[in-house]
């Protein structure tokens, strides 16, 4: 709640005046009736027409003040709801960025968009017009008792008990909507999760025919979504009818007792008069109090779910004792690449185990081959690598020190990872490319990745070039262009590290090729490629095989041949037939 708390902290200045505004159209809201009154006593029984003028000057000047400090109080309360959701966005989503990858592992992404999106305006509400409405019922609630006390005690009697029973209704009808508002807000969630996944998925959708499994898949949430509002539909028909009850009783006991009191003198026609007008300004804050109960409980709902991620605490972190970047700009320079050492690493996840005692050790300049099949550890390798995950046991080492013991920036800048699931923004090519060092590359070093990455040539037909706006996730281009674009991004970074996680798998031999080429002349380079392809690591300095997250196997190309193992049957299961033909042929 604290946390909450503080914007009001921040914005004090605008609440306050906001808050005066309130306390100024109160204030005027409460003389027009004793205006009035005067109008009936003076004026029209006593006949003292010479203040008929003053009087008129008097309810103009009220109702001028009102529509001002009206505009300024709605005006101010709503422009510090909108600065203080954008703090909260702001913060919130500052805080789901330094969340670790295995948050993201288990939360849909539907999920985390409708926290940051639906329950932020509902908070926005409580900060802005919810609460200010809320405000103004209980300052208005305790100024009118005050005034029809003044005028007639034993008729404000009545008010003072329809009230507080409206006041019980409201809160009987909040417990009841709270945890349909809970409900609402998890299926809210599921119905963006399910439809964000069909839209990102619609090419495989309409490949399999899905479309009407998809859409009935949807309309069992969107039907379920809608009973849930007609659930909280009918929590609020069963209890607002009380008190529409209730306010409309009010104003005919007050009529009734009134008239019977004007009748026997004890009260002024006026005073009966402004009585009425009262009573009938105290019936809106009581029917207020229902959709206001409305609000708030959906309001306080989704304050739940954000503090469950609140309470999500980062499992990798910055080291307390590691020195801290020089800053946070896209030019600092990570320090000298001179070794990567996976030192007995095993990592589990999910009760099942992913590596199990893997080493290895690559230098500076040299390349490393990981192979084996699907499952068999060697993404999670580029996870430990980027230290998404720490190992349960052993080290990763980078120059000799555990990564646990470096800045995050530190590990990430020493890397350039070009993923076997390529993810391209919706920006310009240039802007995709920049990614890595957005604030330091210029349009010749973006040419020099393309041309590395063999992209330069479709990438120069298209009309604007580099500055050619590509669709979501890179739809409209191949999936060899994707994965093209995807190695230039990592070529133009520079790190100590080039990382190929299976990133020629959608090119032809001929563009593969040349890109091995293009590869094998960064000089200086360290690279891991992994890889089902032996063309894409049969040149690698060493060349490990991972069966079951163990390593299996390693060496050279030459030597795992000579060792008949997996690599061996790999090899001859893609080359087999050309080599028959070629020794047939010899």
């Amino acid at each position: 709640m604290k946390k909450y708390i503080s914007y009001f902290g921040k914005y004090w200045y605008l609440y306050l005046f906001a808050l005066v505004c309130l306390f100024i159209y109160e204030i005027l809201d409460m003389i027009s009736p004793t205006v009035t009154r005067s109008i009936i006593d003076d004026v029209i029984t006593n006949g003292e027409v010479s203040l008929l003028p003053r009087l008129l000057i008097m309810l103009a000047i009220v109702g001028v003040g009102r529509v001002l400090a009206g505009y300024a109080r709605e005006f101010t309360f709503d422009k510090t709801s909108f600065k203080v959701a954008s703090d909260i966005r702001k913060n919130l989503f500052g805080h789901i960025q330094s969340l670790s990858v295995g948050y993201f592992d288990r939360t849909n992404t539907g999920e985390i968009m409708s926290r940051v999106k639906d329950d932020v305006d509902k908070l926005q509400g409580a900060f802005g017009f919810i609460g200010m409405m809320f405000l103004q019922v209980v300052i208005h609630t305790v100024m009118i008792l005050w005034c029809m006390w003044h005028i007639s005690p034993v008729l404000t009697i009545f008010p003072m008990i329809a009230l507080p029973v409206c006041a019980a209704l409201a809160i009987i009808m909040e417990k009841k909507l709270d945890n349909v508002y809970e409900q609402i807000s998890d299926e809210d969630a599921d119905m963006n999760t399910v439809a964000e996944e069909n839209l990102t998925g619609v090419r495989v959708v309409k490949a399999f025919a899905r479309e009407n499994f998809e859409i009935g898949k949807f309309l069992s949430h969107n039907r379920k979504y809608y009973d849930l509002n007609m659930k909280q539909s009918k929590v609020w028909i069963k209890y607002n009818p009380y008190m529409q009850m209730i306010t409309k009783m009010l104003t005919i006991t007050a009529l009734l007792l009134g008239g019977m009191m004007v009748i026997k003198g004890d009260m002024t026609l006026g005073s009966l008069g402004a009585f009425l007008e009262y009573c009938a300004n105290a019936v809106w804050p009581m029917e207020m109090l229902g959709w206001l109960s409305n609000e708030l409980a959906a309001a306080f709902a989704s304050k739940k779910k954000l503090d469950r991620i609140y309470a999500e605490e980062p499992v990798i972190r910055d080291p307390y004792n590691s020195r801290p970047a020089a800053s946070d700009t896209d030019d600092e320079k990570a320090p000298a690449f001179s070794s990567l050492e996976f030192d007995n690493v095993s990592f589990t996840r999910d009760k099942t185990a992913i590596l199990s005692g893997v080493s290895f050790r690559l230098e500076n300049g040299k390349t490393l081959g990981i192979m084996g099949a699907t499952g068999s550890g060697k993404t999670t390798i580029i996870n430990m690598m980027l230290r998404f995950y720490d190992p349960d046991e052993g080290r990763v080492l980078l120059n000799g020190t555990d990564l646990r013991e470096l800045p995050l920036k530190t590990v990430r800048k020493n890397a350039e990872v070009v993923m076997q699931d390529v993810f391209l923004f919706s920006d310009t090519i240039a802007e995709n490319i920049r990614l890595g060092k957005k604030n330091e590359l210029t349009e010749k070093d973006i040419s020099e990745a393309l041309e590395k990455s063999c992209a330069g040539g479709f990438v120069s037909k298209l009309e604007d070039g580099i500055e050619t706006v590509i669709g979501e996730r890179g739809v409209g281009l191949s999936g060899g262009q994707k994965q093209r674009i995807s190695m230039a991004r990592a070529f133009a970074k520079h790190a100590g590290v080039l990382v190929l996680d299976d990133s020629t798998s959608a090119l032809d031999m001929e563009t593969e090729h040349e890109v091995q080429k293009h590869l094998g002349e960064m000089e200086g380079l360290s690279k891991i490629i992994i890889a089902h392809r032996i063309s894409a690591v049969r040149h690698a300095d060493e060349i490990i095989v991972l069966e079951n997250g163990h390593v299996s196997e390693r060496g050279t190309h030459d030597e795992l041949l000579a060792a008949k193992g997996y690599y061996y049957k790999t090899y001859m299961a893609q080359y087999g037939e050309f080599l028959a033909e070629a020794e047939a042929a010899g």
